[in-house]
């Protein structure tokens, strides 16, 4: 497994990697919050989508393994006056609380798969029943382009996965294809993903 060390450096060396708007698929599901609602953002970074639920009304926890990240987060959060507690923690290892969130926001999180896993595994737990999962990740046709993503293959994300990892939750939306991103200057250009809004029975 890696270390966070690496995010550290990336973070560090000024400017919001990933832009300080949040994720457009992400945006798009607006019409489905409602204010008081309590959300996980998984993989947060610099905080870009916590901020932006907790602007909607949300009760928000943003969670990154890189300290740097979840300072950044935090200021971000404090910048635009609304309320987000930032963990900073390792999400393949995290005690994920019994149906503690009404959403939980996997945006661009890509682990090695025994990780990939664990954290799926938890994040259904942490999902209260009606709650819903909202993902986007890369999957193997990225490979290749300059549009961001990991360089490792077993990183990826497939239609397949979201099935295999979730499959006990209602699909909402799975779609696998091409979109183009425009989230700060590490995500620019035709990306090659997999989308998916799914359910928690209950």
């Amino acid at each position: 497994m890696s270390t966070s060390l690496a995010w550290d450096e990336r973070y560090a060396g000024g400017g919001f990697q990933f832009g300080e708007a949040p994720n457009f698929y992400l945006e798009s599901l607006a019409p489905r919050l409602r204010p008081g609602m309590r959300a996980l953002a998984l993989g947060d970074g610099e905080g870009r989508n916590g901020a932006w639920l907790a602007a909607q009304g949300l009760a928000v926890t943003s969670l990154d393994w890189s300290p740097v990240g979840s300072a950044k987060a935090a200021a971000l959060a404090a910048r635009r006056g609304v309320a987000m507690e930032c963990v900073t923690t390792d999400a393949s290892a995290w005690d994920y609380p019994e149906a503690g969130f009404d959403l939980v926001a996997w945006i661009y999180l890509h682990l090695p798969p025994a990780d990939r896993a664990a954290a799926a595994a938890g994040v259904v737990r942490a999902l209260a029943p009606g709650g819903m999962l909202a993902l986007e990740c890369f999957t193997p046709a990225q490979q290749g382009r300059r549009s961001g993503g990991p360089k490792m293959a077993d990183l990826l994300w497939s239609r397949a996965i979201v099935e295999d990892l979730f499959g006990g939750l209602e699909v909402l939306e799975l779609l696998e294809g091409t979109v183009r991103l425009d989230e700060g200057p590490r995500h620019q250009g035709p990306a090659e993903v997999v989308r998916a809004l799914l359910r928690k029975p209950g």
